[in-house]
């Protein structure tokens, strides 16, 4: 049983020495057993954000072989994801030009959320399969999560909270409007 504490907020779990608050979510058990994840194609969210208008779908980028999307649950404030249309769970599985167009988006993904938010810094990477992380294994996706000075404050350490200090809409119409006018900038003047 739970005590309400005298501030009005949430209440603790009583268990001694235990200074967290919870967040009960108790929707997410079917999730994590396993129900209305992915079972193909056909209903996976990454072949499923495409068909929508980039609004709708977060959709900040699209390429011939490559997309760039927002996080629905970022890590940080403009966590991309850069994702290949194909279907394919591997690395090994992208033809030559899509590892050519996921390595040109993740490059402009750091590019663009640098000129728009300041980035200090990105933790890039992709987990292969389910066991190494994978939320959805069977269609690859790379992060590209922004870094800050200090971003791993006392909120996500002690509160467990994370701050995000835009809305995901605000967020992707800052980035895709960076992204154009990237796109429209020649090479030469990225290079020198």
């Amino acid at each position: 049983m739970s005590t309400p504490r005298d501030d009005g907020g949430p209440a603790l779990d009583p268990v001694p020495g235990q200074a967290f608050e919870h967040l009960w979510t108790p929707y997410r058990m079917a999730y994590i057993r396993g129900e209305g994840k992915p079972t193909g194609a056909h209903d996976c969210p990454f072949c499923v954000i495409p068909t929508m208008s980039d609004e709708e779908g977060l959709i900040v980028a699209r390429g011939t072989t490559v997309f760039a999307v927002l996080n629905l649950y970022p890590y940080n404030a403009g966590h991309l994801m850069l994702v290949p249309y194909r279907h394919v769970p591997d690395y090994t599985d992208l033809t030559t030009d899509e590892v050519a167009e996921l390595g040109a988006f993740t490059q402009t993904a750091m590019r663009v959320v640098r000129s728009v938010s300041g980035a200090h810094g990105f933790n890039i990477g992709m987990n292969q399969g389910s066991v190494a992380g994978a939320g959805i294994a069977d269609h690859l996706h790379q992060h590209a999560v922004p870094r800050w000075g200090g971003d791993t404050n006392f909120m996500p350490v002690i509160g467990l909270t994370r701050v995000l200090p835009q809305v995901l809409r605000e967020t992707r119409d800052l980035l895709a409007k960076a992204w154009a006018e990237s796109a429209a900038e020649p090479a030469t003047a990225r290079e020198g």
